[in-house]
């Protein structure tokens, strides 16, 4: 999955909302390059499938709701009796929906902020004197909404301007405690999430249309990125936004 390679063996990684589409294709790339992975989620059977081809004793699935402080708590203790250190967080779990804003604050936004931006918030707070004791960091995987508006997804926009906010305003925070943070922003990917979308042609024209690379995000395109971000090799970037959007974001919303 990575071109490249790097040396995360001896390292623990947890990586929430492993148990699918980005999270899992980032949970396997870093088994690729061997760390210890903890993957967490809500569907325990669908993070199973994620390690089943794990080397033995380098994988572990924890259920974790990260909208749940106690939930998240758990996971993170059980992630340090297991296997000692915690050196890598991936913030990937999100919840997502688009529609009228109305409509939307009545049905979704509970669940949309409770897990996009308190779910970051309680992971945050309860590793981060983790990754204090080994230097460690975080990357979240945000994504282009977080930089601009689009049709129907306030919410969803907003809530991931909130988390790419949060990881500026930590990695100055952070930054002389010997943690970085970071965040990858992918634009439309193929995921379970995005099935409805990717299955409509037109939708997919459309989107494709702003997209310089002229096709959709494959979790295999988001993964490389996050694996950089965690790595010695971006040891000096802290507080970034790593746009993996096929040039998404370089254009100015116009057609060609």
């Amino acid at each position: 999955m990575t071109v490249n390679s790097y040396p995360f063996a001896d390292k623990t990684v947890l990586v929430t909302g492993g148990g699918s589409g980005i999270g899992r294709a980032i949970a396997e790339a870093f088994l690729a390059n061997g760390a210890n992975v903890v993957v967490g989620g809500r569907r325990v059977e669908r993070l199973h499938d994620t390690l089943a081809d794990a080397p033995e004793g380098r994988a572990l699935a924890v259920r974790l709701d990260v909208a749940d402080p106690v939930s998240v708590d758990d996971a993170v203790t059980t992630t340090i009796e297991r296997f000692g250190r915690l050196d890598v967080v991936v913030s990937n779990a999100a919840a997502y929906a688009n529609g009228d804003f109305v409509d939307l604050v009545e049905t979704e936004w509970e669940k949309i902020r409770a897990t996009n931006i308190d779910g970051f918030v309680h992971i945050a707070s309860r590793t981060l004197p983790e990754l204090e004791r080994t230097g460690g960091n975080v990357v979240a995987v945000g994504s282009v909404s977080g930089f601009r508006g689009d049709w129907g997804q306030a919410l969803y926009n907003a809530s991931k301007a909130a988390v790419m906010n949060l990881i500026q305003s930590l990695a100055l925070d952070y930054g002389e405690r010997g943690v970085r943070l970071n965040a990858v922003a992918p634009a439309a990917t193929r995921t379970e999430m995005t099935e409805a979308f990717t299955q409509d042609e037109t939708a997919v024209s459309a989107a494709t249309n702003r997209v310089a690379l002229g096709r959709l995000g494959e979790p295999s395109d988001i993964a490389p990125a996050v694996l950089f971000l965690a790595s010695e090799d971006a040891r000096y970037i802290t507080g970034s936004w790593l746009p993996v959007d096929g040039g998404t974001s370089a254009s100015t919303g116009q057609a060609h």
